[in-house]
């Protein structure tokens, strides 16, 4: 692994750290502090080796191709989690040798799900990643996610919460995101005549796509009627609106809310100013 490419993923894990103990936080209503402690390409079996026995293994579904990764979990620090959702105080629980009940493990399954998020935003800039759980298992030496000898990948990290202090692991099979490290810096290469040419298409294609039209709505937030009241429509008819007064009103593009704005007039016309910017446009 080149010295670029050991860069760009510990920048991604490290994003990805910050923004899980920010969603923990949030969740389990306990300050939570994820640190990136190692980034190491090593043999799986060596890996499976090194887990502790037993583990709270969530085998999880990565990229197109749906290969396994595994997010490993100290027992005694995932129940302390399961008792915060539960609205407890974080005692966990003494019998942190016991496997996941079915409710403990839907609950797991929706924190993790909502961490595999962050990683994905966290790896945006390096490839497109999407992770999704798949199951949970408690020893390392039954989960056969790739052949004994490939190289994966294993992102270290430090959880502390409040007077706790554990070790997870991330493992990824290190192809996955090698590749696609690989194939983007190679788009990057080729002649200065080809690089201008393709900056002279981009730019071109860019004018293009902002002179296309396109329709804008200023709109209400929705009622809800039901289709009898539909079909009794009639002339002088009046539907109530749901929306506040206060409330602005939505603007959209092809049913895209991009902005909020306040009614007004421009001289003998109706007329919209635009109050707020929705940040989740793309």
């Amino acid at each position: 692994m080149s010295r670029e490419h050991a860069r760009a993923l510990e920048m991604a894990f490290e994003r990805f750290g910050r923004q899980w103990a920010t969603q923990l936080t949030a969740r389990l209503r306990a300050v939570t502090e994820i640190t990136l402690e190692d980034l190491a390409l090593r043999p799986y079996d060596e890996h499976v080796a090194s887990l502790p026995t037993p583990s709270v293994l969530v085998v999880c579904s990565a990229g197109e191709l749906r290969q396994t990764a595994i997010l490993q979990l100290p027992p005694p620090m995932t129940l302390v989690w399961i008792d915060y959702l539960y609205g407890g105080t974080g005692a966990g629980d003494d019998r942190f040798e016991r496997e996941l009940t079915e409710i403990e493990v839907t609950l797991l399954r929706d924190l993790v799900n909502a961490a595999f998020s962050d990683l994905s935003y966290a790896f945006a800039s390096v490839l497109p990643l999407e992770v999704s759980f798949r199951s949970v298992q408690y020893n390392a030496q039954f989960v056969q996610a790739v052949a004994a000898g490939e190289t994966v990948l294993v992102a270290t990290f430090t959880v502390r919460q409040g007077e706790r202090t554990d070790t997870a692991t991330f493992m990824l099979p290190a192809e996955l995101l090698l590749a696609a490290l690989r194939a983007s810096e190679g788009t990057a290469q080729g002649s200065e005549a080809d690089q201008h040419a393709v900056a002279i298409a981009q730019a071109e294609l860019d004018l293009a796509v902002s002179e296309v039209p396109v329709d804008v709505a200023v709109r209400f937030a929705p009622v809800t009627v039901r289709p009898r009241d539909v079909v009794s429509l009639e002339v002088g008819d009046v539907l109530p609106l749901s929306h506040p007064q206060e409330r602005p009103l939505d603007v959209v593009v092809d049913d895209v809310v991009l902005a909020h704005a306040a009614v007004g007039t421009r001289g003998s016309r109706l007329a919209c100013q635009v109050v707020a910017i929705e940040e989740t446009r793309s």
